[in-house]
């Protein structure tokens, strides 16, 4: 077992920002009940830009935060895409959900032109979209493909998360995504995607909700301990 794991967080780091907290919070409180000691070190997406695989590589594990639109969005693309290509375990959830699609579709499906809502609006390949109806603070079901390692982490086909997003995977593309590779493993009640995983990869899950803000010392989320039950396996 590792004495020390490393963990950077892809995201501009706001100390008000309730879901930023979160994160901390539940990375720390799931490390304790899995008695791993934990480094957190938030990495500001202007800093991601150009050549970042020596800095990458010091980490055992990364986590792309909720914060869109972040302050520099290829610096997120790039930290992502090293996740997703150099196969270290990652999680991303709300902004890092939308952000992982977008390097999904600009570098693996190789989609130039491949956008966010909140940053070019007039797009013609937006990939994320404003969902139909805001998620801002909401709980909702979840509906788990029995075939995926999500569901071995959940152990179940129906949960509930919380949110607090406005835009999602664009339902026009979402049989694009899954079926080169992205895979939708888990769906709202209107078949939309809420999870994404790389089944290839030791762990690679994009989640719109935020399981941060549900996570507590007494009952930590499923999908971080394993996230970092993964990460400390290859440590």
């Amino acid at each position: 077992m590792s004495s020390l794991i490393k963990i950077g967080v892809i995201g501009d780091f706001d100390g008000e920002r309730a879901s930023h907290k979160a994160t901390n919070e539940a990375l720390h409180h799931c490390a304790d009940y899995l008695g791993i000691k934990l480094d957190i070190q938030w990495l500001s997406t202007e800093s991601l830009e150009g050549d970042i695989d020596k800095r990458m590589s010091s980490f055992d594990g990364l986590w792309c935060a909720p914060g869109s639109p972040y302050r520099n969005m290829k610096g997120a693309i790039n930290a992502i895409r090293f996740a997703r290509e150099k196969d270290y375990p990652f999680i991303g959830t709300c902004g890092g959900f939308q952000h992982a699609v977008i390097e999904y579709a600009q570098n693996q499906l190789e989609i130039n032109g491949a956008q966010h809502a909140e940053y070019s609006p007039d797009t013609s390949n937006l990939f994320i979209t404003a969902l139909s109806c805001s998620l801002v603070g909401e709980t909702r079901k979840i509906f788990i493909k029995k075939n995926s390692k999500t569901f071995k982490y959940y152990d179940k086909t129906e949960v509930e998360e919380r949110y607090n997003c406005s835009f999602g995977l664009n339902p026009d593309y979402q049989k694009l995504i899954d079926e080169h590779g992205f895979k939708v493993v888990g769906t709202d009640e209107k078949g939309e995607a809420r999870i994404l995983e790389l089944p290839q990869n030791k762990f690679f899950i994009a989640t719109l909700f935020q399981p941060q803000l549900s996570s507590s010392p007494t009952n930590p989320h499923k999908l971080i301990l394993a996230y970092l039950m993964c990460i400390n396996a290859l440590s």
